[in-house]
């Protein structure tokens, strides 16, 4: 629906009131004829309050109190705002920070010389969905001398802001669905065009302030597009507060953003999952850990509906905002048993998880600790790439070869299934082991025992949820025979070596290929001896294991004749890059 304007006079009237009705909610043609003969929503707004306004906007529907905040200083006269580097081609040059050799990044960076003595690659803010006082802390850029010249060839290059970078602020995304969000940027990081900075002595009530509600109403008026470029947030004014509280409550803020950021394995911070706790029942682990995110969740909305009001006090504006915050855009997790549990008031935030989906996380973390990306006994990353350390593993022994078939039935001792119920009862204990993978299979949803649910989900689900998770950057590789389900085996991306496919033909491939031989033979012999009924049972089963044996051959083929290249990798490549060499036996990305 387009509008239509028409300008009598363009001229300045001193004193002049103008008379306006603001049809901005109906969305359709009717309801604004509706609300403007019912003369709802009309304002009455002096002309001159228009030039308070940087860019005087004819913003009619705000009042004076609040225009009156732009005549303050502003913003960008207390702290620097900027926008940062244009690389010319972020896919040469940008990774997401699990993609390559973790000891490769430099998060202590203060300077270029620290970058190219200690590693590759620095933390870099790019914007990201809206989320408030941490988080979104996922690319890193390659940054060392080798990176620096190759960037500066680029076309559309530019490095501004140089005596900024490294240094801790707030950030924000000039690109929003949502809303206005700023920050914390902690020190060590560089940033976007698209990741833009406050950077000064300031930055912790500068992110308090954009953070309330009357920031994003001015907001709204400087940048109706939601587009939040560094020029227009420049503009918005500096509105000091006394309150000694006020940094106070932004620094828990900061606190109980990371807490909630860091519990999640794509932080680079992340420990260990919330699920694995000293008891031996998985449901309670899951009632405190659910618990805890609601805690947290009041805590934050009630946080940032006491910083809201602190401002609304000090300016006077009781009869202008109110101090709610809305559920939907408190940005930490909320965690609901099922999807028909979440409120109303809830739908259409990006922070809302299901129990399905603190057990996928979990079944994912438990993936990590057979391939030794995690460890039950250190907290944090134990291998990503670089000198592998056995004594990081005493409680689970990772997978030796780096090779875990997942099979539709008990093909193989360290099938994916098997390891992850052992997982289970090495962590909870052996008691309680079957209640737990009965807790485990009632959240993934399925028919069948709890471990055929749990092969279920291995076989035909495990691989989407990691694309999701990873942002389509697997650091899981599925090697996929296809449709048929005839070979299915996941590999860890940061200790595949040259010779990785040669040992998955021979031991795994080849082996597979034989069982399949051997049932076929002895279902031949058993349909020969069956009666009717039984026949037509074993008929199916037949056919299932022929057509296995046959996409497997054919897969056979595929691996031998990229096992012959013994194929290098580096990391430094990226995932796109280095997956795409695998194509032909790899699942495809989607």
């Amino acid at each position: 629906m387009q509008t239509t304007s028409f300008v009598m006079r363009n001229s300045h009237i001193a004193d002049y009131k103008g008379t306006y009705c603001r049809l901005v909610d109906p969305t359709t043609q009717q309801g604004k004829e509706d609300m403007f003969l019912a003369g709802e929503n009309r304002y009455s707004a002096q002309q001159s309050n228009f030039s308070k306004i940087p860019g005087s906007p004819v913003a009619y529907w705000i009042s004076t109190k609040l225009a009156n905040l732009f005549t303050l200083p502003s913003s960008d006269s207390i702290i620097a705002l900027r926008e940062g580097i244009h690389t010319g081609k972020n896919e040469l040059f940008l990774r997401e920070w699990y993609e390559v050799i973790h000891n490769k990044i430099v998060f202590d960076a203060e300077n270029y010389d620290d970058i190219d003595r200690k590693g590759r690659w620095v933390p870099y803010s790019k914007g990201g969905t809206a989320r408030k006082w941490y988080g979104n802390n996922e690319l890193v850029i390659g940054f060392d001398n080798k990176y620096r010249q190759w960037m500066s060839t680029m076309q559309g290059h530019v490095r501004p802001s140089q005596k900024l970078y490294f240094k801790q602020g707030a950030t924000w995304s000039s690109l929003s669905s949502g809303f206005f969000a700023l920050r914390l940027q902690p020190s060590g990081h560089l940033f976007d065009s698209k990741g833009q900075v406050a950077i000064g002595e300031k930055y912790k009530e500068i992110m308090g302030l954009f953070n309330t509600c009357a920031y994003q109403y001015l907001a709204d008026i400087l940048m109706p597009t939601l587009d939040y470029k560094c020029g227009d947030v420049k503009k918005l004014p500096y509105c000091h507060i006394e309150n000694p509280s006020f940094i106070s409550i932004v620094e828990q803020n900061i606190f109980l953003s990371k807490t909630d950021w860091d519990s999640y394995e794509t932080s680079w911070d992340f420990q260990r999952h919330p699920l694995v706790r000293p008891v031996s029942r998985l449901a309670d682990a899951y009632t405190a850990w659910k618990s805890e995110c609601e805690q947290r969740f009041l805590q934050l909305k009630a946080n940032e509906e006491e910083l809201n009001r602190i401002f609304i006090d000090i300016y006077g504006l009781q009869d202008e905002l109110t101090p709610d915050v809305a559920d939907k855009d408190v940005t930490v997790h909320r965690v609901f048993d099922t999807k028909d549990d979440v409120p109303q008031s809830m739908q259409g935030s990006n922070y809302v998880r299901t129990k399905r989906d603190e057990i996928v996380s979990l079944l994912s973390y438990a993936v990590g600790c057979m391939f030794g990306r995690y460890s039950l006994d250190v907290d944090g990353l134990a291998y990503a790439g670089g000198e592998w350390d056995e004594s990081r593993y005493k409680t689970i022994i990772p997978d030796s070869d780096n090779i875990i078939p997942i099979c539709d039935d008990d093909y193989f001792d360290d099938d994916i299934t098997g390891r992850f119920v052992k997982w289970v009862e090495t962590v909870y204990g052996k008691e309680t082991l079957e209640e737990n993978l009965k807790f485990i299979a009632d959240a993934l949803g399925g028919k069948g025992t709890p471990r055929e649910v749990i092969r279920s989900y291995f076989l035909n689900d495990f691989y989407a949820d990691h694309l999701k998770t990873y942002q389509k950057r697997p650091i899981y590789w599925l090697f996929d025979s296809g449709k048929k389900n005839g070979f299915k085996a996941l590999i860890y991306m940061h200790r595949y070596q040259s010779d990785l496919l040669a040992r998955m033909r021979t031991d795994y491939v080849h082996e597979q290929q034989e069982r399949y031989r051997t049932q076929l033979t002895h279902l031949a012999d058993a349909i020969e001896h069956a009666g009717a009924a039984e026949r037509v049972k074993l008929s199916k089963q037949q056919k299932k294991l022929q057509e296995q044996a046959l996409e497997i051959q054919k897969y056979e083929e595929k691996i031998h004749h990229l096992a012959d290249q013994n194929i290098q990798i580096d990391l430094d490549d990226g995932v796109k890059h280095n997956y795409e060499l695998f194509a032909d036996v790899l699942a495809k990305i989607k």
